[in-house]
C-alpha cells in the first residue's frame, strides 16, 4: 500500500460538517451535535473503505495528540473545507486571550464535542446499594457519604480556533516534523519506560528468530523485541507491542468483541501498528512504508468484525456496524497513544497549549505552528505576525 495522504486530505473537504460556521450561532446545542456527529460518520465509513484516508485520521492524531480520536477527524474535517492546512494547535477563545492572541476579525470557530458534566455525591444505603444524589443535597436516611465525583450527563458542542486563525502575542512553540527527528536510544528508553510503568519488562531477546520481530507475553508480563534489529527496527517494535500491552490484555472484554484480542488476531495488529505509526510520527518518524501491510488490511479487518459482530448480536456492549467499530477503535488507538506521548514527551504541543508548554525557557527549539514562517532553526522562532 502507498497511501497518498495529500489526495486523501483534499479528498476530506465534502464530508465536513456543512453547517458550523454562519449559521452554527443559530443551532439548538441538539443541532450541533448532530451535524458534527454526522460528519465524523462520514469520515469514519470512508476510512473503512481506504487505508490512506485511516493514514490521514492517523497522521493528524501524531500531531494533536492530547485530542480525542473523534475530535481530532473533525477538526481535521472543518480544516479541510476551508481549504487551509491541516489543525495543529487548537484553543478556545478565552484560551488564546490568556496567552496574548486573538481570534482574527472573519474567522469562524472551528467545532468539537465536549462534555457536560456535573458534580455528585455518591452514597451508600443502608442495603448496600449505592446511589448517586447532587453534590450538597441531603442524604437519604441512614446513608454514608461515598465522596464526590464528576460524571459526564451529556455533550455540547464546544468552540475552538487553530493558531493560524489567531494574531497576537508570539508564541514560541517546540519545533516538530522533519526537524525533530527523535534519536532512537533515547526513544528506546522512554519507551521501555512506558512498558516497565505497566508491570512489563523488556528483553532484547533471538529467542524469536524467524518467527516474529515482537512477542507480548501477558502471563509473564514481558516484551520481547529481536536482537537482530537494528536500533530503529526496535524501537519501533517495541512501540507496535506497547499497543498491545495497552490494548490487549486479558481484561479487555471490548476488543475480543470484535476479533482485536491477546492472540493479536484480527483489528489486533491494525491496532498496534496504527498506536507505533502514531507515536513515532509524533517524534518525526515515518513510518508509513514499514506500516503499510499492516495499515493495508484495515479495512478488511473492520469488514470481517462486523460480520463477526453480527452473530454475537446478544451483547449490548457489541459495536453495532463498520463505522461503530472504526469509532471504537480509533477512540482505543488515540487514547493509547496519549498514554504514551505523556510519557515520551515528543516536541510541539499535542493540540492543546498551556501555560507550561508557552514558556519560552522549556522551547531550546521552535518554529512556526499554522502559520507561514521559517521551517528550519538553530534556535527559537517565533510563531505568529
Amino acid at each position: 500500500m502507498a497511501p497518498k495522504s495529500d489526495d486523501a486530505w483534499n479528498d476530506l473537504a465534502a464530508d465536513a460538517p456543512s453547517n458550523t460556521n454562519e449559521s452554527s450561532a443559530r443551532m439548538t446545542p441538539e443541532e450541533r451535535i448532530s451535524v458534527l456527529t454526522d460528519g465524523l460518520h462520514k469520515i469514519l465509513d470512508k476510512a473503512v473503505d481506504s487505508p490512506s484516508h485511516w493514514q490521514v485520521l492517523l497522521d493528524a492524531s501524531s500531531t494533536l495528540w492530547r485530542y480525542s480520536g473523534g475530535n481530532v477527524a473533525l477538526l481535521m474535517l472543518q480544516m479541510a473545507q476551508r481549504g487551509t492546512e491541516a489543525p495543529t494547535l487548537v484553543a478556545g477563545y478565552k484560551e488564546w486571550a490568556r496567552h496574548g492572541r486573538t481570534v482574527s476579525r472573519g474567522e469562524h470557530a472551528l467545532w468539537v464535542i465536549a462534555p457536560r458534566t456535573a458534580r455528585v455525591q455518591q452514597v451508600a444505603l443502608p442495603d448496600g446499594t449505592r446511589q448517586r444524589i447532587p453534590a450538597g443535597g441531603q442524604l437519604p436516611h441512614g446513608a454514608v457519604d461515598d465522596g464526590k465525583k464528576t460524571v459526564i450527563t451529556g455533550w455540547r458542542g464546544q468552540a475552538v480556533f487553530d493558531v493560524s486563525q489567531t494574531q497576537g502575542t508570539p508564541l514560541l512553540v517546540p519545533r516538530g516534523g522533519a526537524d525533530s527527528v527523535a534519536n532512537a536510544p533515547e526513544l528506546w528508553s522512554s519507551l521501555e519506560a512506558v512498558a516497565n510503568s505497566h508491570g512489563f519488562k523488556v528483553d532484547v531477546t533471538a529467542a524469536q528468530y524467524g518467527l516474529t520481530s515482537g512477542f507480548t507475553d501477558f502471563a509473564e508480563h514481558r516484551v520481547q523485541v529481536g536482537a537482530w534489529l537494528s536500533p530503529e527496527e526496535r524501537t519501533a517494535v517495541l512501540a507496535h507491542e506497547l499497543g498491545h500491552v495497552l490494548l490487549h490484555g486479558p481484561d479487555d472484554e471490548l476488543g475480543r468483541l470484535y476479533g482485536s484480542s491477546a492472540d493479536h488476531r484480527g483489528l489486533a495488529e491494525v491496532e498496534a501498528e496504527s498506536v507505533a505509526y502514531t507515536v513515532l510520527k509524533a517524534h518525526g518518524i515515518d513510518r508509513g512504508p514499514q506500516s503499510a501491510s499492516y495499515l493495508a488490511g484495515w479495512a478488511d479487518a473492520v469488514l470481517d468484525a462486523e460480520h463477526d459482530a453480527m452473530a454475537q448480536e446478544g451483547s449490548r456492549r457489541l459495536p453495532a456496524s463498520r463505522v461503530d467499530i472504526a469509532k471504537s477503535v480509533l477512540g482505543r488507538v488515540t487514547a493509547a497513544s496519549k498514554g504514551i506521548l505523556e510519557i515520551t514527551i515528543p516536541p510541539g504541543f499535542g493540540g492543546k497549549i498551556t501555560a507550561v508548554d508557552a514558556d519560552p525557557r522549556l522551547s531550546p527549539t521552535a518554529t512556526y505552528v499554522g502559520l507561514g514562517g521559517p521551517t528550519t532553526s538553530d534556535g527559537p522562532v517565533m510563531a505568529g505576525p
